[in-house]
């Protein structure tokens, strides 16, 4: 009788597990994924997570080849090529894709966020699926959004003590106008630049300076050829996977489910990869310049401020965003 049972019971087992179907391979796909940062940053952290899942769940029908370092074109250039549908998937900053549509540019206002966790919920909420709606209007489709973490400056001619340090530096920044216009607030002048570029700029004095997130200036030997670091996280950058539309629409819901799977490891190993280095990114650097500053960032934040009139009157209301982030506030 107890053999009988046990039997039975095996014959349950294995009807379970022949419930949970292996994924249906119609058609092996190998897609393309570029980003314009060298492959040990946050960006390859976060697209080797997405390609882990994806290869793993598809039992290797679906691959990724991941291309950094703007060996597919510059970041502006990827996702225009995602765009048309002649790259599959492109991680770039968040800010970048305002040449898409504007309003990307209102997270990178300076000062915007104050913590990585204020930054988080805000961007998964109605504001950041008011940006996938902008994406899906210009072909994009944005399969989750990521982080960077916050932006500090450096540059060769002055230790930066005050906001006025900045003026008359000659900045270089990605071609993003909330960035530039708000270096100009600050005095400086400002040079576009491609990111494959800005090691080569600094080092022959074509620019003073630059800014980015510490990680990105550490993985990026900025460090090298610049002498001051300033520490006032003057911008939240955030992140975005996206993907061809076009992609997206012809692939099957079991596809698309996957990628949704994806999409969430990819965000988690952005935000745990851009925390951890925020913390202890400062301490690795002490040695690599002559001097570090954490200087008063109200005279930076009041000699900016018009920026944000001047985003709304030139881009559209984001009343939203500030009462998503006032209500974030009230609460913690």
């Amino acid at each position: 009788m107890k053999k009988i049972v046990i039997a039975a019971a095996l014959v349950v087992a294995w009807a379970q597990v022949s419930d949970v179907q292996a994924f249906e391979c119609k058609e092996k796909m190998n897609w393309k994924l570029g980003f314009n940062t060298v492959e040990d940053s946050l960006r390859g952290a976060a697209t080797k997570a997405l390609k882990r899942v994806v290869e793993t769940e598809t039992d290797g029908c679906v691959t990724i080849q991941i291309f950094p370092g703007e060996a597919l074109g510059t970041e502006q250039e990827m996702i225009e090529a995602v765009q048309i549908n002649a790259l599959d998937i492109t991680m770039s900053g968040g800010s970048a894709l305002s040449n898409v549509d504007p309003l990307f540019g209102a997270t990178t206002l300076p000062f915007m966020f104050n913590s990585f966790e204020e930054a988080q919920k805000v961007i998964n909420g109605p504001f950041g699926e008011r940006l996938r709606k902008l994406a899906a209007a210009n072909n994009l489709h944005i399969l989750t959004f990521g982080e960077l973490g916050f932006a500090q400056i450096t540059n060769n001619a002055r230790p930066i003590k005050s906001a006025d340090d900045v003026y008359g530096l000659k900045m270089r920044s990605p071609k993003e106008n909330t960035l530039i216009k708000t270096f100009e607030l600050l005095g400086a002048s400002v040079t576009p630049m491609p990111f494959s570029e800005v090691y080569l700029g600094l080092s022959q004095g074509v620019v003073d300076g630059q800014f980015n997130p510490l990680d990105a200036i550490y993985e990026n030997k900025f460090h090298e050829v610049q002498k001051y670091l300033a520490v006032v996280n003057i911008f939240y950058y955030n992140t975005a996977i996206s993907m061809s539309k076009k992609l997206w629409d012809g692939l099957d819901a079991e596809l698309q489910d996957i990628l949704v799977d994806a999409s969430k490891a990819a965000q988690k190993a952005s935000f745990d990869y851009a925390k951890s280095k925020h913390d202890s990114m400062l301490d690795q650097m002490k040695s690599e310049f002559d001097v570090i500053t954490q200087p008063d960032t109200d005279p930076f934040r009041a000699k900016t401020a018009e920026i944000y009139d001047d985003f709304q009157n030139r881009v559209g209301d984001i009343s939203d965003l500030l009462k998503a982030i006032e209500e974030y506030r009230q609460k913690n």
